[in-house]
């Protein structure tokens, strides 16, 4: 029996120093208790096998303190930059501010960058040190034969539970609910959202799927075990982290959430099939169907948000007129927002997909048509709050100048088709056309002959008589051309058209019709006041000035600011 004393003096030196020789005299004290179990005749063996369980009792205690020391030792939560730092950086930015360019957005997306971020990514960190997985094992194998499945169960889960949801903590997880985003500022919650994409993508990809790793290590033999460990360590942190998912989708819905609910399905279906392998057993059925209702739960808000936008657009009540006459901010916001959806196309495929809505481009030409309807029809109602009907027709050809030019240079153009461009550019047309008759109309009437003759007939041309004009006439529309073109040129030198080459051919469209009828009418009636006393004061502008003073136009001045 000199074997029993060498294995109870390794059983009783416990497994600390020698852990390898600890579980040889473990193996020892179980085939002596199998020898004298088939071999009962024998006279001591009734006392052998009660030294020999009671010993073994005692060394799987030992094992099962070791076993805890050894995972809690090693449990320690990840640092950050060690979890983020093991996938490339998402070449997509987080698009929900709208009416911002992202500059980085093109640097971001260049095969440059993506090959400095794949040269810079790094192995996932060991959660365990490779060297203590075996250990670990050797030990859980020990203690499954003993019996003991329900204290590894607990001693594993409260180690591994407890580190992911320490490293989670200091990622910035946070369990928030449906009221904690409502009370949340626009740009925190934002800012929240995007850390939560990059969240899931780096929990699920390096940190759950290391957890799986060592799971699987440390249980390798035993399923059952191995899938229940797995799934109770991560239930807390995987509720945890969609519980902020299911927050936003369930809040209250705004055109602005759309984007950032795209970038959450898009995250989501991203990560399925992963979601699906890793936690692929029946024991984390409950977090595969969590996650499956929070993609479609997604999809659902993102579609209804998308809907309430061609509404909310048509009733925007904004009474708050733009002075200028310039693009109104809803214009650039909606224009924004149908350029962002193109960059959603193939999420937008999936998103209806999961509805089973039909042919997606037409879809999306659809609501892209009818929300610019929805911007057109707004804007009419917005451009009757203008006193001047001149403004109201400059404002409307700077919106739908804005429009059209911003559609065709993106790719909407393709969906809403050249014919749509080229009415829409009629209408900028009329609008400018508009402007012109009814700011020039009437002073243009001042350098007409009509009304100045009492008798014979005269006319613009050269060499045209005079006969009949009294200078008292022409020196009254002197006068009234005086006064209506330091008017205009006073006001509209306030107003704005943002396009420098839509500024450039409204000023030139006035300038061919204006100065060759002033240079007319001086050449035909100047002589009358040059002749007489004080011809400066109805002579005032030489051509030559009205041209310079019509380059000021549409500049958007301020009152008290100087003229050039």
């Amino acid at each position: 029996m000199s074997i029993n004393f060498q294995a109870e003096a390794k059983i009783l030196r416990g497994p600390h120093e020698d852990l390898e020789s600890y579980l040889e005299a473990v193996d020892q004290l179980r085939s002596i208790i199998r020898f004298f179990s088939s071999n009962k005749n024998l006279k001591s063996s009734i006392g052998v096998i009660n030294q020999a369980n009671t010993l073994l009792g005692k060394a799987i205690f030992k094992l099962e303190e070791e076993f805890r020391q050894l995972l809690t030792s090693y449990s320690k939560p990840v640092e950050p930059d060690r979890l983020t730092d093991c996938l490339p950086n998402p070449t997509k930015p987080i698009s929900a501010a709208l009416g911002h360019d992202d500059s980085n957005a093109a640097l971001k997306s260049s095969p440059e960058h993506q090959h400095k971020s794949l040269e810079n990514v790094r192995p996932p960190p060991d959660l365990i040190p490779p060297r203590i997985i075996p250990l670990l094992h050797k030990i859980a194998q020990q203690m499954i034969q003993a019996g003991h499945h329900q204290q590894l169960l607990n001693i594993y889960r409260e180690a591994r539970a407890s580190a992911i949801e320490q490293t989670l903590r200091k990622l910035g997880v946070e369990r928030l609910s449906k009221e904690d985003v409502q009370k949340m500022q626009w740009e925190v919650l934002e800012a929240k959202i995007g850390g939560w994409i990059n969240f899931m993508r780096v929990v699920v990809k390096v940190l759950f799927a290391g957890e799986k790793k060592i799971c699987d290590e440390i249980f390798e033999g035993n399923d059952t075990l191995r899938d229940q460990c797995f799934s109770e360590v991560t239930a807390n942190s995987v509720s945890v982290l969609l519980s902020f998912g299911e927050a936003i989708a369930k809040s209250k819905r705004s055109p602005e959430k759309l984007f950032v609910l795209l970038d959450m399905y898009e995250i989501m279906r991203e990560l399925q099939s992963e979601l699906d392998t890793i936690f692929k057993s029946k024991y984390c059925g409950e977090m595969r169907e969590a996650a499956a209702v929070l993609t479609k739960r997604l999809a659902q808000t993102a579609r209804e948000t998308f809907s309430d936008f061609e509404e909310a657009v048509e009733k925007d009540a904004t009474k708050t007129a733009v002075l200028d006459g310039t693009v109104h901010p809803l214009t650039s916001y909606v224009i924004n927002y149908v350029k962002f959806l193109f960059d959603y196309q193939s999420t937008l495929k999936l998103l209806f997909g999961e509805f089973g809505d039909g042919d997606v481009d037409a879809q999306l030409a659809s609501i892209t048509t009818r929300i610019m309807q929805a911007l057109q029809t707004n804007l009419d109602g917005k451009s009757k709050l203008y006193k001047d009907p001149s403004l109201t027709q400059l404002f409307l050809m700077n919106n739908m100048h804005y429009i059209v030019r911003s559609v065709r240079r993106s790719e909407a153009k393709d969906l809403l088709g050249d014919d749509w461009v080229q009415i829409n550019r009629r209408v900028v047309q009329q609008h400018a056309n508009q402007y012109k008759r009814i700011s020039w109309s009437k002073i243009l009437q001042c350098l007409s002959i009509q009304g100045l003759q009492t008798g014979g007939s005269g006319s613009f041309g050269d060499g045209g008589s005079t006969s009949g004009v009294s200078r008292a006439m022409v020196k009254d529309r002197y006068k009234t051309f005086n006064m209506l073109f330091e008017e205009l040129h006073q006001r509209q030198s306030q107003w704005t058209v943002p396009d420098s080459e839509l500024r450039e051919s409204l000023r030139l469209a006035v300038a061919e019709v204006l100065l060759p009828a002033y240079r007319s009418f001086i050449k035909r009636f100047g002589p009358l006041i040059e002749g007489g006393k004080n011809p400066q004061k109805y002579i005032r502008y030489s051509p030559e000035d009205l041209e310079r003073m019509l380059a000021e136009f549409f500049e958007g001045k301020t009152w008290n600011e100087p003229r050039r």
